[in-house]
């Protein structure tokens, strides 16, 4: 946790805020804090500063707070990525919360087992849970936006022509005849599959909304390895 991300609700007064739970652990534990020391913070979807420790013990910790610089520019990417499993997917989220992606859209596949969709693992309490740690890792306030679509054919041809257009709009896929490109500038629009890929029908249905399918090369990856790894190549 390089940076504690504070809410509303932890507001006690003009400048001063209270913390328990989790982050007070941290605080404890692992920065060893005392009155006067200075940590980073940065609110919720708002500007980023310091905060100073002024009263602390077992139970809570009070800081005063001055925000004043403003979070990291988003990547100009929308992540579409065919659900993975749920276990995978906390590391998924944590690490496209940290590189800057703000548009996330889980989708379904042939390849995505069904079970996959009751998992508790897609509440919004737990993908929550996972996108402020990302957050706080590296440094930025702005909660990326989660948006579930467990029908594939209603959401590629109703919703992703139009997310597409004006984009680079590319389909990661093992069988692809050109290599996902390097540095790309403006706005990209990236899908990935499950392991293994999509299917023909699938990638063809992408194609049809104007999507390139890339490759990253001969090696297969993990979605979890697949997600930073396409991300730092393309931006």
């Amino acid at each position: 946790m390089n940076m504690i991300l504070l809410f509303q609700d932890d507001f006690v007064g003009a400048g001063r805020v209270r913390l328990s739970g989790q982050r007070l652990r941290h605080v404890l534990d692992v920065r060893r804090a005392k009155p006067g020391d200075e940590l980073s913070v940065g609110l919720l979807n708002g500007d980023m500063g310091t905060a100073t420790v002024k009263d602390i013990s077992d139970e809570s910790l009070e800081m005063d707070v001055s925000l004043f610089s403003p979070p990291p520019p988003a990547l100009p990417l929308t992540l579409i990525l065919a659900l993975p499993r749920p276990k995978m997917l906390r590391r998924v989220f944590f690490s496209a919360g940290s590189m800057g992606v703000k548009k996330i859209f889980l989708i379904n596949s042939y390849r995505v087992e069904k079970s996959y969709w009751q998992s508790p693992f897609i509440s919004d309490e737990h993908i929550g849970q996972q996108l402020v740690l990302g957050l706080e890792q590296a440094k930025d306030t702005i909660m990326p936006t989660v948006q579930l679509r467990p029908r594939f054919k209603p959401f590629v041809e109703d919703e992703l022509p139009e997310m597409a257009r004006d984009t680079t709009a590319m389909v990661a896929h093992p069988a692809a005849a050109g290599p996902c490109p390097r540095n790309v500038s403006g706005t990209v629009v990236l899908a990935i599959g499950p392991e293994g890929g999509f299917i023909p029908y699938e990638i063809e249905k992408f194609s049809a909304c104007g999507f390139k399918p890339v490759t990253i090369g001969e090696r297969i990856l993990r979605v979890e390895t697949a997600v930073p790894y396409i991300i730092s190549r393309l931006f």
